[in-house]
């Protein structure tokens, strides 16, 4: 029970981080539904793509870029979350899902970058949600 509550935790974090990514940069953009609550769910559902995205494919990329991280002492990390932030976004297309990121180099990393200083902050006021 207590990794069910783990998981729907970092689904929720996962959500607000993209939901603020998405007001502060202005190359991310979710659908505008007619109804809150049709963004609501297109949030949650793209925080699950992300979520399966860094759970899986962003453990395979960091390890072989390892030398390229060591050799920028970690700032190469930003470009991956950025990757899988473009990543997402191809597969939330691809899902049907409003979630566009209009181009790598500033939007995705612009928002990899509020995405990951968001859920900093709420990891810290949510300590036991990820352990």
């Amino acid at each position: 029970m207590r990794t069910l509550w783990d998981f729907v935790v970092k689904i929720l974090v996962n959500g607000a981080a993209l939901w603020v990514a998405a007001l502060v940069v202005s190359g991310i953009h979710f659908g505008q539904g007619a109804e809150w609550t049709g963004t609501l769910r297109t949030v949650l559902l793209v925080a699950l793509v992300f979520g399966v995205f860094n759970a899986v494919l962003k453990p395979i990329v960091s390890a072989l870029s390892l030398p390229l991280i060591w050799l920028t002492l970690g700032l190469f990390t930003l470009v991956i979350n950025a990757a899988m932030l473009q990543i997402t976004s191809w597969a939330s297309g691809k899902l049907g899902l409003a979630f566009h990121v209009d181009h790598f180099w500033w939007d995705a990393v612009g928002g990899a970058l509020v995405i990951t200083l968001v859920a900093m902050v709420l990891h810290a006021l949510i300590p036991d949600a990820t352990r």
